[in-house]
Order: structure tokens, then C-alpha cells, then sequence
């Protein structure tokens, strides 16, 4: 986590596990999540942790392999098409985009803020931190 030269802003990095996709977000962003849809557990193989960022503050560099998959008529997955990590999921309305908490680099000076879609989670865990819960 850095500043932006001359802005004050913070500018936040990130990468896949192989590195062949990174990407910058920058300015403030928006609240932290933990998803435990069907979708989000059977993609990232638990619940999806993620912050939303405006999406012209995402800022991808390396795009080759940066894969995009329709999960839904709502909205697209990316992943790296090389090791498979799991980083947005982008809706198709609106401006923001959910970015992996797990592929930004620490310190992120993030914290989990709720989680959403609990009907939806799975039946071998449970969650115990206090948080919002939202059942969509």
C-alpha cells in the first residue's frame, strides 16, 4: 500500500499466485465482503473475499493472461488462464468491481466489513466473527 505521488490517495497492488496478472487499484474504496453464494464457493473453493473498488481505479497492467468468464446474465469473472487464481468479479451494471482480498499485497489495511448470501453457505463451517450477516 503506497501513496500516490502529489495525491495523497492510496494506491494498492496486486497480482495472480504465478504473476502473470497484476493489477493497481487506487483512490478510496468501497467496503469488504466475504460472498458465500453457490457460485463464489465453487469458484474459489470456499467464500469469496473481496472489496469493492470503483472500476476505473482497477487498474490492470498485465492483461494476457487475464481470462474473463460469464458466470451469470449479472455479471463476469476474471481469473489467470495460467494458475487460476481467482481475482473480480465484475457486474455488468453499475461501476463497481469486486476485487480478491487474497491477491492484494500486505499490508492492505483492509478489514472484513460483512458477509453476504449466508443461505446460500456451506454446511461445514460456521461463520463466528461478529460480523453483518446479510441471508442475499
Amino acid at each position: 500500500m503506497a501513496k500516490a505521488p502529489g495525491s495523497g490517495a492510496v494506491t494498492r497492488t496486486g497480482a495472480c499466485l504465478c504473476g502473470a496478472v497484476t493489477f493497481s487499484l487506487s483512490g478510496p474504496l468501497g467496503g469488504t465482503l466475504a460472498c458465500h453464494c453457490t457460485q463464489c464457493r465453487r469458484q474459489s473453493g470456499h467464500y469469496f473475499a473481496a472489496v469493492g473498488a470503483p472500476r476505473a481505479a482497477v487498474a490492470i497492467a498485465e492483461t494476457d493472461d487475464l481470462v474473463w468468464y460469464q458466470s451469470s446474465e449479472i455479471a463476469r469473472r476474471g481469473f489467470c488462464r495460467r494458475c487460476g487464481s481467482t481475482l473480480f468479479w465484475d457486474p455488468f451494471e453499475g461501476e463497481v468491481t469486486q476485487v480478491s482480498l487474497g491477491a492484494l499485497d500486505a499490508p492492505t489495511g483492509l478489514k472484513l466489513e460483512r458477509h453476504v448470501h449466508v443461505a446460500s453457505m456451506g454446511d461445514y463451517y460456521q461463520i463466528a466473527d461478529g460480523l453483518p450477516q446479510d441471508e442475499t
